[in-house]
């Protein structure tokens, strides 16, 4: 059961991220797309999925999580697109929100998929290495690695030649900030559930 409903967290993640990130707020005089609220704390339940059900089940949680995020996209685009009922008024609110910017769908799953295998194969070395000692320390080593790779990827393809150069470091710049801080808020977490056991990488 634990699995499941750790699994079922960061798919849920994964798909309010995407949705949020269609609007880049400020804070701290920092730019930040909404989605990296909650999208920072994927790194540390995918790790929760890593240690409850395996390397295996990770990686595949991980490619979930992509093809998940696509089919959303594109039923948005759909029903974006198929003529509303005329009987029921306007529903233009519908396609402002909700009809995907194809880039920054591209964009959020080649980030999330490579930043979430790296963070897999990172994770999977660390416990071959030191087994069930400082788990901690391989939550923060493997997010450490995962966060740069994602807001680089992200942000360069999603806003890259669509804002100045400036404004594209700084929305990176704020996401690496924001997923470090949440990163560390959530590694207790890690505490929170059993290690999956006698698992070949």
């Amino acid at each position: 059961m634990q699995p499941i409903l750790i699994a079922t967290a960061y798919i849920a993640a994964q798909m309010i991220a995407d949705i949020s990130s269609l609007k880049i707020l400020q804070i701290a005089g920092l730019s930040v797309d909404g989605g990296t609220l909650i999208y920072a704390l994927t790194f540390t339940l995918r790790d929760m999925v890593h240690k409850t059900a395996g390397v295996k089940n990770a990686r595949m949680i991980v490619m979930a999580g992509g093809v998940i995020n696509l089919l959303m996209a594109f039923m948005f685009w759909l029903v974006s697109i198929l003529p509303a009922d005329p009987s029921v008024g306007p529903q233009d609110a519908f396609n402002s929100v909700l009809s995907p910017v194809w880039r920054i769908v591209i964009a959020s799953i080649i980030a999330e998929v490579l930043s979430e295998l790296t963070d897999t194969e990172i994770y999977q070395a660390w416990v071959n290495r030191h087994q069930h000692k400082q788990q901690w320390l391989r939550v923060l080593v493997s997010n450490a690695v995962s966060i740069p790779i994602d807001s680089l990827i992200f942000c360069w393809i999603a806003f890259g030649g669509v804002y100045p150069p400036q404004v594209v470091w700084s929305i990176v710049l704020s996401n690496i900030l924001v997923k470090v801080g949440i990163t560390v808020f959530s590694i207790p977490g890690i505490y929170l559930v059993k290690e999956k056991t006698n698992e070949l990488p």
